[in-house]
């Protein structure tokens, strides 16, 4: 399941969460956090399995995603390399309530419940990402529902992209973003043709630039701000 163990570790260490551990917690963390390659349109974990890990991306892309009765794909949320999810379902010890896809080929990490709930008893700090983290999780699916009810697709697009650059959930995230249109279509709910027009109308605006295998981001207070 791993890859290149030395490499992990020390993206591991790099995590915003990791920082303040002690060195006993973090080499804890090593010894049980285990890697898994996901391939593209593979599913990371899928509704209704019991939670057994707290899953962070390594590298790559996935999204949080359910279906309707009617069979409507719906998209929560992308989640870029750096971020962590699963922590909501894995303090209620519960069943997962949606399926988790790759976008793209992907490296998972999974660190086990037992190692998670260790580490919520013994760090403060931990404890308190894990407060930020559901925190500006919620201010995320708020945002959300604003973007279903009330934003046309332009606005969507702007910021579904802008949301990849929360600083708590998915620190480090480059300007020039590695998403393909394909992918923001997904992401922001709509057609690869509607979100390659949204694209053209925020790059005539000066907020973004489509490149050949990207978007460089030119200014993302303007993306969030995008028709407030």
């Amino acid at each position: 399941m791993t890859s290149n163990k030395p490499l992990f570790k020390e993206l591991l260490r790099q995590t915003i969460w990791a920082r303040q551990l002690t060195a006993e917690q973090m080499a804890r963390v090593e010894a049980d956090t285990v890697e898994q390659f996901v391939p593209k349109g593979g599913f990371v974990c899928r509704k209704g399995e019991m939670v057994d890990s707290w899953i962070g991306v390594v590298d790559g892309l996935i999204k949080i995603n359910n279906f309707s009765p009617e069979g409507k794909s719906v998209t929560f949320a992308g989640v870029p390399a750096g971020g962590w999810i699963g922590e909501g379902t894995l303090l209620k010890n519960e069943c997962r309530k949606y399926d988790v896809t790759a976008l793209r080929d992907s490296r998972i990490a999974r660190m086990p419940r037992h190692t998670f709930m260790w580490l919520l008893d013994s760090s403060l700090p931990f404890s308190r990402f894990l407060l930020m983290q559901l925190n500006e999780r919620l201010g995320q699916f708020i945002g959300m529902v604003e973007f279903d009810r009330l934003l046309d697709v332009d606005t969507r697009v702007a910021r579904c992209l802008a949301q990849l650059f929360n600083p708590h959930l998915y620190p480090g995230t480059d300007k020039l973003l590695q998403i393909s249109q394909e992918e923001v279509g997904y992401l922001s709910g709509a057609s690869r043709q509607r979100a390659n027009q949204a694209l053209q109308v925020l790059e005539k605006e000066g907020l973004l630039k489509v490149d050949y295998g990207g978007i460089h981001i030119l200014d993302l207070e303007g993306l969030r701000n995008f028709r407030a």
